[in-house]
């Protein structure tokens, strides 16, 4: 996963400690817990495609990170797992996702949008390296 967030550099920067959080088991609090979801190739089922990240507080959910990797961009793969994201939020009766996007990563914006996401606000200098604001999205479910 690693790797690949490296590779991309419009994707959220984690360090290897928070990457390596999501797989310590928390309080059982289903209230709050993070998910990760990875896409890989088949048939070896080695080389992670894409991942997603996120996060829920009580019934509304972070989408923390998603990565796809270059060669595979714009054939599927990060709109796959996004809706598999999103009916698994509806699944566990999820109210809405929101995340954060670099304001000029026009084709990320883009990709929100076609999956439903309205943009509703901005966080100033949201990001570092470089620094940028960022681009509120959400998406209702109920």
């Amino acid at each position: 996963m690693m790797a690949l967030e490296h590779d991309s550099p419009a994707a959220g920067h984690w360090s290897r400690r928070q990457y390596e959080d999501l797989f310590i088991a928390t309080s059982g609090d289903r209230r709050s817990e993070r998910v990760a979801w990875v896409a890989e190739e088949e048939p070896r089922a080695s080389e992670v495609l894409a991942f997603l990240v996120a996060h829920r507080i009580d019934t509304e959910w972070e989408l923390e990170n998603i990565v796809v990797a270059g060669t595979v961009r714009r054939q599927g793969v990060g709109a796959r797992l996004l809706s598999e994201f999103i009916a698994h939020a509806r699944a566990e009766r999820g109210s809405g996702i929101f995340l954060e996007v670099r304001e000029s990563n026009q084709s990320a914006r883009a990709f929100y949008r076609k999956a439903g996401f309205e943009e509703t606000g901005l966080r100033k200098s949201y990001y570092s390296n470089p620094p940028e604001d960022a681009i509120v999205c959400g998406l209702r479910l109920s």
